[in-house]
């Protein structure tokens, strides 16, 4: 199954999405500058906050991790050349996101592009994804791989020790790289490395190394944050859907294998609009801003799972995929006897 062949269960949805697929220049620069100019204003007021209390500090540390992580959404429709007409703007612009997110745009797209190619196939796990064993797969393994998985499933571990590992440490090398993918995917990890080394040193040199580092690791670090669990509750839901690769339908890997995520509307707006994920995975040139409306208006896409902040925590404890149940599981109802 292919993204040009649709399911009888959503038919014609090819050209249902087609009319959302146009970026709109105006939208688009509204929200380069309403997203970058709010972290710069965030990260000043963090700055002169510091003679106030660093309290203070910390708690202008959201607004501005909310922007970051909205700067973060403009790199991924980039990557996806959905953020303007042609090519080279949206390479420019995803380049100039990458700094800030520490992401590398042109490696991070191919291990996306990965992701949405293979996203709920039980034979293409590994790449751009979320580490997941099947029921089988755990009582199957040996008793250290069983306890590695445990530990990385561990919410703490999960959602607040790795992220911010990930980000500042592990994105700085071409983890996952492949023999073959394209010399200049690999060099944009080299040259991000170059442009944060050039950006941090000339920020240390005009306030301070300790000034830097108090400002940028809690936005870093929440952004991080948010941005894992985004990524991790979207996908990661009790009824969601996996399938081996000679089974798998790419329409219901994206209406049934991503989310609705629900959010109230200021978290909405600092995500891009990628709680409508379902969408997005069906189309992923689809614009972040055209994907509410691509939503309302058709009663088609509206057939999916919904998820709010409460009902979403919920999924923390989902870990495994049990075969025979079609479903998420957690670790104790797996090692059920039946």
């Amino acid at each position: 199954m292919t993204e040009n062949t649709p399911t009888t269960e959503y038919p014609d949805w090819q050209k249902l999405v087609r009319k959302y697929q146009q970026p709109d220049l105006r939208k688009s620069l509204w929200q380069i500058a309403n997203s970058f100019g709010g972290l710069l204003l965030s990260v000043t007021l963090m700055y002169f906050s510091r003679d106030i209390g660093y309290w203070l500090t910390l708690l202008l540390a959201f607004p501005a991790a909310g922007f970051l992580v909205r700067i973060f959404i403009i790199q991924h429709d980039c990557g996806h050349n959905a953020f303007f007409k042609k090519r080279r703007p949206n390479d420019l612009v995803g380049i100039l996101s990458s700094i800030f997110t520490m992401v590398p745009y042109r490696f991070w797209r191919k291990t996306h592009a990965i992701h949405h190619a293979h996203h709920a196939k039980l034979e293409g796990r590994g790449i751009g994804d979320v580490w997941t064993l099947t029921v089988a797969e755990y009582r199957q393994a040996r008793w250290w791989k069983r306890a590695v998985y445990r530990v990385f499933r561990n919410p703490i571990f999960l959602f607040i020790m790795v992220p911010a590992f990930n980000f500042i440490m592990v994105q700085r090398f071409p983890m996952g790289a492949q023999r073959g993918w394209p010399a200049n995917e690999l060099a944009s990890v080299w040259w991000t490395n170059l442009a944060l080394a050039g950006s941090l040193t000339a920020l240390s040199v005009l306030i301070g190394p300790l000034v830097v580092l108090s400002i940028l690791l809690p936005v870093i670090t929440i952004a991080a944050s948010v941005g894992t669990w985004l990524f991790y509750v979207q996908h990661q839901f009790e009824r969601t859907y996996w399938e081996h690769t000679p089974q798998w339908d790419y329409t219901l890997a994206a209406m049934h294998g991503s989310s609705y995520y629900r959010l109230p509307r200021l978290l909405q707006w600092f995500t891009g609009n990628i709680g409508f994920h379902h969408i997005h995975h069906l189309s992923p040139r689809i614009p972040n801003y055209n994907l509410q409306r691509c939503h309302d208006e058709n009663p088609l896409f509206q057939r999916v799972t919904n998820l709010t902040l409460l009902s979403s925590l919920k999924t923390v404890f989902l870990t495994l995929w049990d075969e025979k149940k079609r479903r998420l599981v957690t670790f104790r109802e797996a090692l059920q006897v039946g």
